[in-house]
């Protein structure tokens, strides 16, 4: 039992150190304080309403009205029956956000690193230089939480498949299952996805090894067992996978049966996202360097340049305060790149990027090239519509591929590829059994290569334009002096960073090279480039994300206070729905039921309908949607509710059912259809009805997943509802009787209504959340007992 302690004890001290780490880079938290997060700040405010009622009855609706007129909330944290691997991440994320993040970082890689049969010390080194990387912090910072969950378990992921191919059958097993089952429950799809691009290489490089050394067996067994593995991780999430599939397909995501745009240009029909779209944000082929040198390409499109900057007096020359020129110079428009909007560089480091050469030069077989093979394929993806004959391949023939937007977001393969390849550099250095001249030469060449490479931008800066993507639009709003001076602070940044850049790699060369001459031990040669990491990638991540990023936790979970329209409105008790046009896109969901949103995926249709009516204030169809209130500005600035006595209520019948024969005619139509006594529809036939002065539809009771009405017509009719139609889950009944309804006015519910007085009511009763979760309860008892079963197996074994 002692000698299992001393086994663990160092272990258990690096993750106590993990631990420590968080929380001081993240120290605000110790305050009760939380980070400030864009993303997170939209969603609070989409996802009020499911979690208000979540509180108020304990139940759980899958449906809000809240956002984009109504939609499902899969993809807003919904919770799920028998989700039990969601609750060993709640476990495993036990730190206060976001250290709870950077915890998992820092032990997803040490954990594959260990599995690699590095030694801890290393192990623990390549942790912080890959949960330090600039990219990683920063999607924090701007609460992309979902990205920075999946990014954590990758490494778990590949743990547990080299685990298998080391022929660990059952704990290789094991962790797969449990690792990917977390990985799934981070609900970023899209990271996911490239995780399975890098298994793919990594298995290609398994297997030509397999038959290499004549073990094709042993490899087919193990991708066997990580198939059934990856199953069984499924399973366990069943849930959110099969209502995901099911969403996805009605979604932006899924394809569009228009083939016109809101202009009347021809649509360019593809089965996934626009291609523009999705290749809006590329990398450019010079930015690939600012993995190395962090503000080359000049850093963010807001970067803190303070007074002494050129920018700060450009300003003060424009006649603004110092106050007004200082807060203008927090915020420098520095990026000269063209992308749209760039955060910051996604920077993996000097140092860790030296030791990736040097680690080139010396590692050798199958783990280099997969490792190597991940990071090119992932930075050749990253370039996008620049190398768009290789992009538009994926994006027309891999499955999936054109599901996805920002296809930078595939750096994230890079970034754990390249430090925990550079680790395997100092395994190499430290290896008594390779040839110091071997050791020499790496140096040599990986010095001339990095320290290079920064002399070169030195010597030929003036090469460079410094012309940023938006310079025009400065010129114009401040003139040509301002955009002179706003260069000039661009070209210090590229020497300052590059000059940082050449003296990390020269430190760097300087330590290996004390240690070939004998002049330092191991164990400073790490404690030393432990510092150089931290100094070099902490020192960069708190340029954009740092204490003052934080502030009280009211702030972070009220972002938003309703102002003096907004009481107003709050005052009205009845059921209608609101466009404001002042406010951000999730703030009116927080207090409404909102036509806004803030959601990379909602239902398809209605945001056909968004970009061709409602984003140009149609009143026809706001009408039809209920729109009882617009929230919009006078000339003096000044917020004011336009109330709409136009509005056509929750329900109402209609005089004509009218068909028509596609996709285009239904929407087109939408502009000038008298929808208050003519609907349209793809499903049924003309019809006309009798509707008397005494024809009413009152709403009962209204929840975000249950609607109840009361109808009178003494005649038989036909009722619109002002309400998203939605097939999968939404159920209809009169008098307790289920019957069916259908898509009308492209995104509303029709219903046919015999004569007399009866109940109508509408049930978001999803059947995917019934069957998912059955799978989910009975896979997560078989696994459990495999758990304990191999457990004990492995216990016995040794």
């Amino acid at each position: 039992m002692q000698i299992n302690f001393k086994k663990c004890l160092p272990h258990l001290l690096v993750i106590v150190g993990f631990v420590a780490l968080s929380l001081a880079y993240f120290n605000p938290v110790l305050k009760g304080k939380e980070l400030f997060q864009s993303d997170i700040m939209q969603y609070i405010g989409m996802s009020k309403q499911q979690n208000d009622f979540r509180e108020e009855t304990g139940t759980e609706t899958y449906w809000t009205n809240s956002a984009f007129s109504g939609m499902p909330t899969y993809q807003l944290g919904a919770k799920y029956p028998h989700n039990y691997i969601k609750e060993l991440d709640l476990s495993l994320r036990f730190l206060p956000r976001p250290a709870d993040y950077l915890f998992l970082y820092f032990l997803g890689c040490y954990v594959l690193l260990l599995v690699l049969k590095v030694d801890y010390k290393l192990a623990a080194l390549g942790a912080l230089a890959f949960g330090f990387s600039t990219y990683l912090i920063i999607i924090l910072g701007v609460g992309h939480n979902s990205k920075a969950h999946a990014i954590a378990y990758m490494p778990f992921v590949l743990s547990g498949i080299l685990l298998t191919f080391q022929r660990k059958y059952v704990l290789g097993f094991l962790l797969t299952t449990i690792a990917m089952g977390l990985e799934i429950v981070a609900n970023h799809f899209q990271m996911t996805y490239y995780l399975m691009f890098l298994v793919i290489i990594l298995g290609l490089a398994y297997l030509i090894d397999a038959y290499k050394k004549q073990v094709l067996a042993h490899y087919f067994k193990s991708v066997g067992i990580l198939t059934v593995a990856v199953m069984f991780a499924i399973a366990l999430n069943a849930t959110s996978i099969m209502a995901t599939q099911e969403y996805v397909k009605e979604s932006t995501r899924g394809q569009t049966e228009l083939t016109i745009n809101p202009d009347g240009t021809e649509k360019d029909v593809t089965s996934g996202l626009d291609r523009d779209y999705i290749t809006a944000y590329s990398y450019g082929f010079l930015e690939t360097f600012n993995l190395f040198i962090p503000r080359l390409m000049g850093g963010g499109n807001g970067e803190n340049l303070g007074k002494d900057s050129n920018t700060y007096e450009a300003y003060r020359k424009l006649g603004v305060s110092s106050a007004q020129a200082l807060e203008g110079a927090k915020s420098a428009p520095m990026y000269w790149g063209n992308q749209p909007i760039v955060e910051a560089p996604a920077y993996i480091g000097a140092v860790v990027i030296f030791l990736f050469v040097f680690a080139l030069f010396l590692v050798k077989g199958r783990l280099k090239w997969w490792l190597v093979g991940g990071s090119l394929f992932s930075l050749i993806l990253s370039y996008g519509k620049n190398l768009g004959f290789l992009t538009d391949f994926f994006i027309d023939y891999v499955p999936l591929y054109n599901k996805f937007r920002a296809v930078t977001s595939i750096q994230v393969i890079l970034e754990l590829c390249i430090p925990v390849l550079g680790v395997f550099g100092l395994v190499k250095l430290f290896n008594a059994y390779e040839k110091d001249e071997e050791k020499r030469k790496a140096l040599k060449y990986t010095t001339l290569l990095t320290g290079g490479l920064a002399v070169l931008f030195l010597l030929f800066k003036s090469t460079f334009d410094f012309v940023g993507f938006r310079d025009a639009q400065y010129i114009q709003a401040y003139g040509p002096e301002f955009i002179r001076a706003v260069k000039e602070d661009r070209k210090d940044l590229f020497t300052q960073d590059t000059f940082r850049t050449l003296i990390l790699v020269l430190l760097s060369a300087g330590v290996i090279f004390m240690f070939l001459k004998k002049k330092l031990k191991e164990t400073w040669v790490i404690v030393i480039f432990a510092a150089l990491i931290l100094f070099d990638l902490v020192g960069v991540a708190r340029r954009y994300v740092n204490n003052d990023d934080f502030v009280s936790a009211i702030q972070v979970n009220k972002p938003f206070q309703a102002n003096e329209v907004d009481k107003l409105i709050l005052q009205d008790t009845t059921h209608f729905r609101v466009f404001d046009l002042v406010s951000g896109p999730s703030k009116p969901s927080y207090f409404h039921n909102s036509l806004n949103g803030y959601n990379a995926a909602e239902l398809k249709s209605y945001r056909e309908v968004f970009d061709f009516y409602i984003s140009n204030n149609n009143i026809n169809v706001l009408n039809m949607l209920n729109t009882k209130y617009i929230i919009a500005q006078d000339e003096k600035g000044n917020m004011f509710p336009y109330k709409n006595d136009e509005a056509n209520g929750n329900a109402w019948f209609v005089k004509t059912l009218k068909q028509v024969d596609d996709a285009n005619q239904e929407i087109l139509q939408l502009d000038s259809l008298d929808n208050k006594n003519v609907a349209i529809t793809r499903v049924e036939k003309n019809e006309n009805y009798k509707v008397d002065a005494l024809a009413n539809i009152k709403v009962v009771e209204y929840a975000p997943n249950y609607i109840k009405y009361s109808t009178t017509n003494s005649n038989d009719g036909f009722a619109v509802f002002s309400e998203v139609y939605y097939k999968n889950g939404w159920h209809a009944f009169i008098d307790g009787e289920r019957k069916d309804h259908i898509k009308t006015n492209y995104i509303l519910r029709g219903m046919s209504i015999p004569a007399g007085q009866h109940t109508v009511e509408f049930k978001f009763e999803p059947k995917v959340v019934q069957t998912g979760s059955s799978i989910a309860l009975g896979s997560s008892v078989l696994f459990g007992l495999l758990l304990i079963g191999g457990l004990f197996y492995e216990f016995k074994k040794k």
